[in-house]
């Protein structure tokens, strides 16, 4: 199949850059799944760890996907390949932003069904429906919301047939419009709740649950995960770096502006730990609650407080903001793609996309609502699942996701040519070499390490 060179266009500014690929980077990532797997590994020893691996893989990883979809211009697949042919490479190593595409495919494709959760619960808390409920009341709330294909689906659609009109629209007039109003409005949303959770909740546990660490209760697995949480949350390996790295202008500086994604990403999360933690200690239940955390802990708590009702719905209404942001980005590499492919306008190519993420949205509905014929049950690279989404969850940001920052990380820095890096990164000579060095050999040691032992390979 031939492609056609497409000018897809660019951001408008530095700041519309950052703005976006923040939206891309925060999302339920950190607001949904950081603060349960944070709940479930220990607290404080396991946010040591993801911000060690924030700066020593993340933020080189992020680096060098933004400046392949700068110097390539292009969907990631056709990215890659244009830049192995500069090198004088194998074009097999399109490969690496293949992988990344399909990996925030996948990823949209669960990622879907749990943003529309929290669009119901927007709803839910509105109608003041955890208004001194009983924890049996609001966690038959929740089975009941995973057990009705037919609400899950409707959520689910609503979530992608936004994403598609609003990919759909182009760069300037829908990404970028959007996140400049989503990412503000949900920024100053979370600030108010972590404001009235240390009003209203233990704060003082919660500082001592998040950053007193406590490294007897982190295992390897955590270890994975803390790695694995570093790449989905930044969006890592997932396409989105790369196809927003695409539309940023050569003026801008790629370092300075991925500091600038990594530490916003990475605050939000702490925030967000820091408005949840404290309304769940303060109500007495359990920070390990999983995924269920803010589902379920949370609408208990609100239910229970002062100004709940309010506060509760601002909260779904932010974590709402943070999703859109987030699938907008996962979906943009698949869309450019199919614009560059097959022709068609942005429109029609982002309605089309969707369209095939819905029927694949479907297995991820029906392992929620336990559907039979969706059940799994063996070990698959290290874990046991049981369902589908089980599956294509840990397939991704604990195999795929670390994997392919590993690939993205040996073609920037083994296969590239070194002046053509150089030449996209703004850098002085020390830090330059500093980064180099460290995606050369620290960020393959350290996610070779880790997943082989993920594999039992090695074993500690």
């Amino acid at each position: 199949m031939s492609t056609t060179h497409v000018d897809h266009g660019q951001w408008s500014s530095r700041l519309a850059f950052i703005l976006a690929a923040t939206g891309a980077a925060v999302g339920l990532g950190n607001i949904w799944k950081f603060p349960y797997i944070m709940g479930e590994n220990g607290g404080g020893a396991f946010v040591i760890v993801y911000l060690l691996c924030i700066l020593g893989i993340g933020i080189p990883v992020m680096i060098a996907e933004t400046l392949i979809g700068r110097r390539g211009r292009q969907s990631p697949g056709n990215s890659v390949k244009a830049l192995a042919i500069e090198a004088g490479a194998n074009t097999k190593w399109s490969v690496v932003g293949w992988a990344g595409l399909v990996s925030g495919f996948l990823i949209l494709s669960f990622y879907a069904v749990i943003a529309g959760w929290a669009i119901s619960y927007v709803f839910q808390a509105g109608a003041g429906n955890f208004n001194n409920a009983t924890p049996a009341q609001v966690e038959t709330i929740f089975t009941t919301l995973l057990s009705e294909p037919s609400t899950l689906i409707f959520w689910s659609t609503i979530v992608l047939l936004g994403t598609g009109l609003i990919v759909g629209l182009g760069v300037k007039h829908g990404l970028e419009k959007a996140v400049s109003y989503a990412m503000p409005a949900m920024l100053v949303l979370l600030l108010i709740i972590a404001g009235y959770a240390a009003m209203n909740g233990d704060f003082g546990k919660a500082l001592h649950f998040m950053f007193y660490p406590d490294f007897s209760k982190l295992t390897y697995s955590g270890v994975l995960i803390a790695l694995g949480h570093a790449f989905f949350t930044l969006s890592l390996a997932s396409g989105a770096m790369m196809i927003y790295g695409a539309y940023l202008p050569t003026s801008t500086s790629i370092s300075k502006s991925v500091l600038a994604i990594a530490f916003a990403d990475t605050l939000i999360a702490l925030i967000a730990g820091l408005a949840i933690f404290p309304i769940v200690f303060g109500n007495g239940l359990e920070a390990s609650q999983g995924p269920g955390l803010v589902f379920v802990s949370l609408p208990i708590a609100f239910g229970q407080m002062w100004g709940g009702t309010f506060f509760g719905t601002l909260f779904f209404i932010m974590l709402s903001f943070a999703a859109f942001t987030s699938s907008i980005a996962m979906i943009e590499s698949a869309v450019a793609w199919v614009v560059e492919h097959l022709g068609l306008s942005r429109m029609k190519a982002a309605l089309s996309t969707v369209s095939i993420l819905w029927f694949i949205s479907m297995l991820t509905v029906f392992s929620f609502t336990g559907a039979e014929w969706a059940k799994l049950d063996f070990v698959f690279i290290g874990k046991h699942v049981t369902n589908y989404f089980e599956l294509v969850d840990h397939l991704t940001s604990d195999v795929l996701l670390p994997l392919g920052g590993l690939a993205t990380a040996i073609f920037v820095a083994w296969v590239m040519k070194k002046p053509a890096v150089k030449e996209e990164v703004d850098m002085y000579e020390t830090t330059f070499s500093i980064w180099y060095f460290t995606l050369r050999w620290l960020t393959p040691f350290a996610v070779s390490f880790v997943f082989l032992n993920l594999v039992g390979v090695i074993s500690f």
